[in-house]
């Protein structure tokens, strides 16, 4: 294999830095995708005649569903072994801090998070909503559905930047060399993945354009989960294993995770379709 022929990748971690303060990349994508989602969602309330008083407490429900449950669902699903075996890896779990081995600790920021647990995080947040403000819930998922794609897009794209879920060894000529894990070309899986979800986001709102009335029947909630969980399956192929136990598994933990996600999605989209 020739090195010269593939995109050396190295970037630095931190995207804007204020003296001792810095915004590291992964930091900010997440705050430009959940920023555009949040102007997406806002403007679907106001076409759907939603009033504002019911959409400024959504953003909250959805921040901390989505974290916290990406964050248990990392830990939980990935390294059960770390987190769930000791006191202090509980509280690694729960807070964003890492204990030091002369028993001093250091400020981490969350470091692993888990897109099916975020899913599953999100879609209880939206319920605990839709019970306070009296809402229907096909309704809110349909919206989040059509943002979320968005928010999806630049999560992958920080975990680029991150050099972080890295796919497997190959020779296609847009390989990348991740220099902070080896010298070998590899997949780019989560540019595979931003790319995919971008798509989504446009397919789904020609639909919303096209059929503003199916919003509500959870036709988008389903599109949004077959389609991103599809393709997290196929695109799991040319990822690197992420923990040791899913060497020599037939599918990896990422693909059947993804399973009973585009099951649901598939019996919502069909429901919704079928609703006037």
């Amino acid at each position: 294999m020739e090195l010269l022929n593939y995109i050396l990748w190295n970037p630095n971690h931190t995207a804007l830095s204020f003296g001792s303060f810095e915004i590291r990349w992964y930091a900010l994508c997440w705050m430009i995708g959940l920023a555009i989602a949040y102007f997406i969602v806002k403007r679907l309330y106001q076409e759907q005649k939603i009033k504002d008083e019911l959409f400024d407490p959504l953003f909250i429900y959805c921040f901390v569903g989505i974290l916290a449950g990406a964050r248990l669902g990392h830990c939980i699903f990935y390294e059960p072994q770390t987190y769930l075996t000791s006191m202090k890896g509980f509280i690694e779990m729960l807070l964003p801090i890492h204990f030091l081995a002369d028993s001093g600790w250091k400020f981490t920021g969350y470091e692993g998070l888990a897109s099916h647990g975020g899913t599953l995080g999100l879609i209880l947040a939206l319920w605990l909503y839709v019970k306070h403000y009296k809402m229907s819930l096909w309704q809110v998922l349909d919206f989040i559905a059509i943002a979320t794609p968005t928010t999806a897009t630049f999560i992958r794209l920080g975990n680029l930047m991150n050099s972080e879920i890295i796919g497997k060894i190959t020779d296609v000529p847009w390989a990348f060399i991740f220099e902070r894990v080896d010298s070998m070309p590899r997949h780019p899986g989560q540019l595979y993945e931003a790319i995919a979800y971008a798509l989504l986001f446009f397919i789904g709102w020609y639909f919303y354009r096209k059929m503003p009335q199916k919003v509500g029947t959870g036709f988008f909630f389903g599109l949004c989960l077959t389609y991103i969980f599809t393709a997290r399956f196929f695109i799991e192929y040319t990822k690197d294993i992420q923990v040791a136990f899913e060497a020599g598994m037939p599918l990896d933990m990422g693909q059947l995770l993804s399973i009973p996600f585009i099951i649901i999605g598939i019996w919502t989209m069909v429901r919704g379709w079928k609703k006037a």
